[in-house]
């Protein structure tokens, strides 16, 4: 097998042999001379070229073909440290290989994910479009099939059906305005309104669905007066209703949901907050996906399609902002959130 070292020796040796050849037609030169010079120019020589061989060109071969090998076998998990940027070409090449195992592994790693996120969705979608048309199949077939003649059980199961395909139809509305707000189809009308003033609407629509748990909802601020963003108000309007009857389900019963806004330099910082028993830490990470559910049974009594954090957190990335989520089990959930500062009116 060929090898640096054997490389190495063979260059050095015609070298040396070259070298001495022309040493040897020099007049009255000693065979001991000739002898010394070979000896010489094969050591040099040996040494140089091995160094060469063995540090600029063997080893950056050795990590082209290990690379080579782990993409061959679709293993893209590369370990060690990042390499070292390199003048060799050599090194260079490595390092576009290295480079380009990296974004495999990551394209790889993301399809993975998006494989498992699709058969997920199409579980989570299958189930929840069926739950509401199973349960209105079965009262209009019961009603076909003679009930329909008595005029209290048709009027009560005709209610029934009416409202598991409400159901339905508020699920697939959901479900278009989320895929728009992702696609970017639905674009933000930004205007500059008063965001004390939006709450205030909220808190007032939302006071009888409060009232039923014996909850309160209160809005704090910091400054008295009023607080001006540049944002889309009905998308805003949404949002906050999603996360305040959020609160209220799973807030405490005779809780309170708080409301804080905070001015600071160029954006109004916005908190929800409830006194519930708290979200464990392994659910948070989730908690914005698609029907997911930290409580499943009592969502499900709850009402909702499993989307409305979905849609909140596209909204306020449709803002060019982020929601964040913190939560201690026994100690409520808070969600908080930043809008821009728009202009206070003269």
């Amino acid at each position: 097998m060929l090898n640096s070292r054997t490389l190495a020796v063979v260059l050095s040796l015609l070298i040396a042999v070259v070298t001495t050849a022309f040493l040897s037609l020099v007049h009255a030169i000693t065979i001991v001379a000739l002898v010394v010079c070979f000896s010489i120019s094969f050591s040099v020589a040996f040494i140089l070229i091995y160094l060469i061989l063995e540090f600029l060109i063997f080893k950056e071969i050795n990590k082209i073909n290990g690379l080579i090998a782990k993409l061959k076998k679709k293993d893209f998990k590369i370990t060690g440290k990042s390499l070292v940027t390199s003048s060799s070409p050599l090194g260079r090449i490595t390092e576009e290989i290295y480079t380009l195992a990296k974004v495999k592994q990551l394209e790889i790693d993301e399809l993975k994910k998006l494989e498992i996120y699709r058969r997920e969705f199409l579980a989570d979608v299958s189930h929840e479009l069926k739950t509401p048309i199973f349960a209105a199949q079965g009262f209009v077939e019961t009603l076909l099939d003679g009930a329909i003649d008595d005029p209290l059980v048709r009027d009560r199961f005709l209610n029934k059906a009416s409202k598991s395909l409400d159901g339905l139809n508020i699920l697939v509305q959901d479900l278009i305005v989320l895929s728009q707000l992702e696609t970017g189809e639905v674009k933000m009308d930004m205007t500059d309104f008063d965001l004390v003033h939006l709450l205030k609407e909220v808190v007032e629509q939302l006071e009888d669905k409060a009232a039923k748990r014996k909850s309160v909802i209160e809005i704090y601020t910091t400054d008295t007066k009023s607080y001006i963003v540049h944002a889309d108000k009905f998308r805003i309007q949404q949002v906050m209703v999603n996360l305040v009857v959020n609160a209220i389900k799973y807030g405490k019963e005779s809780g309170t949901i708080a409301i804080h806004l905070e001015k600071e330099k160029n954006q109004v910082l916005v908190t929800v907050k409830d006194d519930g028993p708290g979200i464990a830490n392994e659910h948070l990470a989730r908690l914005f996906e698609r029907f997911y559910r930290v409580d499943k049974s009592r969502s499900k009594e709850g009402g909702g399609t499993g989307l409305g954090l979905a849609i909140v957190e596209q909204i306020i990335e449709a803002h060019n902002s982020h929601i964040q989520v913190s939560s201690k089990l026994g100690k409520g959930t808070t969600f908080v959130f930043k809008l821009r500062k728009g202009l206070s009116p003269e």
